[in-house]
């Protein structure tokens, strides 16, 4: 309603100034201009597509808790207080979240709403940008969308500049793409420059690698000596500990036995 009562309003506004200057109107059909630029189908069946799956994953929760609810209900006469409270706060949860999930899908600020603004909106830029470019060079001072809300009674095809708007899209595509390929090739031309300075570089990191590798190598061996040293050094200790305690063994059972021997003689 409200775009009607502006259209009325424009109109009004261009009959009266008709007068004082010619007033230059054109229209687009906005669904056409979409339709014919590619990225713009493709971005549109990769939403539908996240859209879809979106959509089952709720459809799949909410049978699950439809599928709570039924057996609850069918078993409510076997269950007491507590256990039907229990289920019905379990399904309770249950449709909170999903009520969270579908916010998160397709809520005013959702995932549907960042994906469009991520593939559609700079489709949508290059439009606008090609319209107001076309306003500008040709001097329109009113441009509709024919494929909107607004009532256009009757429409002269020379005033339609859908195909303009696709023309300057496509051209500003290639600019883009030129532009693109230009900056691929400075950049191509400036490794080939760097490549000597590059192959250098590798050089010197080969070596420093290998003069790294080499004192690693070296630091092993000596940690690995070391090792070695200790080891043997614990093992000599060892065995003279042991002897020692085999020596005091001998010892007092030589005493034992000279005792009991003296005990026999007396």
């Amino acid at each position: 309603m409200i775009k009607k009562v502006l259209l009325i309003l424009v109109l009004t506004f261009s009959l009266n100034s008709f007068a004082q200057k010619p007033q230059r109107i054109g229209f687009i059909d906005m669904e056409y201009v979409l339709e014919n630029i590619p990225e713009y189908t493709t971005a549109q069946a990769k939403i539908n597509a996240k859209a879809i799956t979106w959509q089952n994953k709720i459809e799949k929760q909410q049978k699950e808790i439809d599928d709570l609810k039924a057996d609850l209900n069918n078993e409510k006469e076997l269950l007491t207080k507590e256990l039907i409270a229990d289920k019905e706060e379990d399904i309770e949860i249950k449709e909170l979240d999903l009520k969270k999930l579908q916010a998160a899908y397709f809520g005013t600020k959702g995932d549907l709403y960042f994906l469009r603004q991520q593939l559609v909106k700079p489709i949508q830029d290059l439009v606008y940008n090609a319209i107001q470019d076309i306003a500008t060079k040709r001097r329109y001072d009113l441009i509709f969308d024919n494929s909107s809300n607004l009532i256009m009674l009757y429409t002269n095809k020379k005033y339609n500049i859908s195909d303009l708007v696709i023309k300057s899209i496509t051209r500003a595509k290639k600019v883009i793409e030129a532009n693109n390929r230009q900056a691929k090739k400075g950049k191509k031309a400036v490794s080939k420059t760097s490549v000597v300075s590059e192959e250098a570089k590798q050089k010197l990191d080969t070596r420093a690698q290998k003069k790294a590798a080499l004192q690693k190598k070296i630091k092993e061996k000596k940690a690995a000596q070391l090792k070695m040293r200790n080891i043997k050094k614990r093992e000599a200790l060892k065995k003279s500990i042991e002897a020692k305690r085999q020596a005091r063994i001998k010892k007092i059972e030589d005493t034992k036995k000279a005792k009991e021997q003296k005990k026999e003689d007396n």
